[in-house]
């Protein structure tokens, strides 16, 4: 059967609007390559597109109560990219760490990741030469060789389409294992996990073997994930 993938829901751009939805080029993505997209929601009753990050209320148990019922319906979840970070959005991946479940952050959720554990919320605004901002815009990423990632791709440097105003700091609970030529961080990797990757730039924006071979790694760990749930209910 096709695993069930988890996509966290996002605040509508340009942030005018009470909405929170499903980018289609993600969806598509998980539908081409084989597998069921399944939108999670967040519990609490505010408007998440104005109220701000520190002025949100902590999640109560049973708010997280019904984001982990949600998750658990998920055979892996993909944190899509966005405009803005919420207290669910930390209180997911934490779950999803804490029970090893396969995890794909893109973008903004690349920068979730990048926040783990972190008291404050802090990403940078790029300063570089290079357009990182852009729609089709491409510039060069260098793989580390001993990287999950490498291993997937097979190729150390590349061509990517991005689009973000900000980028990630170092994170001492992952490995950075992708750079950009101007030496902004593109990907890190939690390497205690079965597959939890993060990269800053778009894969279900483009059509290419790189993109592919992204979404076909994910979805299969996370068809293992499925099989080996079945296997423990036995």
């Amino acid at each position: 059967m096709s695993p069930v993938i988890g996509i966290v829901l996002r605040v509508e751009y340009p942030g005018n609007t009470n909405n929170l939805i499903v980018n289609e080029e993600y969806r598509n993505a998980i539908i081409k390559n084989g597998a069921i997209p399944l939108g999670i929601l967040p519990p609490q009753t505010i408007n998440y597109t104005s109220v701000k990050y520190n002025d949100q209320e902590e999640l109560t148990k049973k708010e997280k109560n019904i984001i982990i019922r949600q998750i658990k319906m998920c055979d892996g979840v993909l944190l899509p990219g966005g405009f803005k970070i919420n207290k669910y959005d930390r209180f997911i991946l934490e779950y999803l760490i804490k029970e090893d479940i396969p995890t794909l952050g893109i973008c903004l959720g690349m920068q979730v990741m990048s926040n783990y554990k972190r008291e404050n919320l802090w990403n940078e605004r790029n300063s570089s030469l290079i357009n990182h901002k852009g729609e089709g815009y491409m510039h060069s990423v260098t793989l580390d060789k001993s990287s999950k990632l490498y291993s997937i791709i097979k190729k150390e440097k590349f061509e990517v389409t991005s689009r973000h105003n900000y980028h990630v700091l170092p994170n001492d609970y992952y490995d950075i294992v992708g750079v950009s030529s101007d030496n902004y961080i593109e990907a890190i990797e939690m390497k205690n996990q079965n597959y939890h990757i993060g990269i800053q730039w778009h894969p279900e924006s483009i059509a290419d073997d790189i993109s592919k071979k992204i979404f076909n790694s994910f979805i299969k760990a996370c068809s293992l994930n499925d099989k080996k749930e079945k296997s423990d209910k036995k």
